[in-house]
């Protein structure tokens, strides 16, 4: 039996947007676990979206200073999903560097899921003592489903656990449209690691 999850990041409500994407609350509610990676800057949209989901991951990011957000949300989750093990933050520095530091800062995990730059994200680390379950570490960042910035679309991400498997899909929606479009998300990357010495 495989896990749905929903990673989504950046929401900036209602600064961004008075509301998310009609086409992503149905993904919350199709969702079996909804992973949101900070950056709400309204602890309503916290609480919107953690009574719609079935099952709910959070963090605070650098935008969510608000009196309440520290004692509602961590800056890093760690969970697992089936034989996956997870951990979530917000951000993770410059990318230049960042699946190095990852590995080094995350060893005995799977899957880090990451936000802040409102920039999709998909990469892989290998190497000796990287990754927990798996031998690597997947890093994901969604985008922003309210503030692309400098992207064509607003984005966020549908996977599919299945024990060790991740399958992920880099969901789009065009500026002003009503319909996403979704297509498979594989590493743009396989950046080796070698040994620590």
């Amino acid at each position: 039996m495989s896990t749905s999850l929903l990673l989504l990041s950046d929401t900036h409500l209602p600064k961004r947007a008075k509301d998310l994407p009609g086409a992503l609350w149905a993904d919350v509610d199709a969702a079996d676990l909804v992973v949101h990676a900070g950056d709400w800057v309204d602890l309503t949209t916290v609480d919107v979206l953690q009574a719609r989901s079935r099952s709910f991951v959070g963090v605070r990011g650098n935008n969510d200073d608000a009196p309440g957000f520290e004692e509602r949300l961590p800056l890093v989750a760690r969970f697992d999903v089936e034989d996956l093990r997870v951990a979530l933050v917000h951000e993770t520095g410059a990318s230049t560097g960042r699946e190095r530091r990852a590995a080094a800062a995350y060893p005995d995990t799977d899957v880090l899921v990451f936000g802040h730059s409102h920039i999709p994200w998909d990469t892989r680390v290998t190497g000796t003592g990287v990754g927990g379950t798996t031998g690597a570490l997947r890093l994901l960042n969604p985008g922003s489903p309210t503030d692309r910035r400098r992207q064509p679309d607003f984005t966020w991400m549908r996977c599919s656990v299945d024990g060790s498997a991740l399958a992920v899909e880099l969901v789009r929606l065009a500026p002003g449209g009503t319909e996403p479009t979704a297509a498979p998300s594989t590493p743009a990357a396989d950046v080796v690691v070698p040994a620590a010495r």
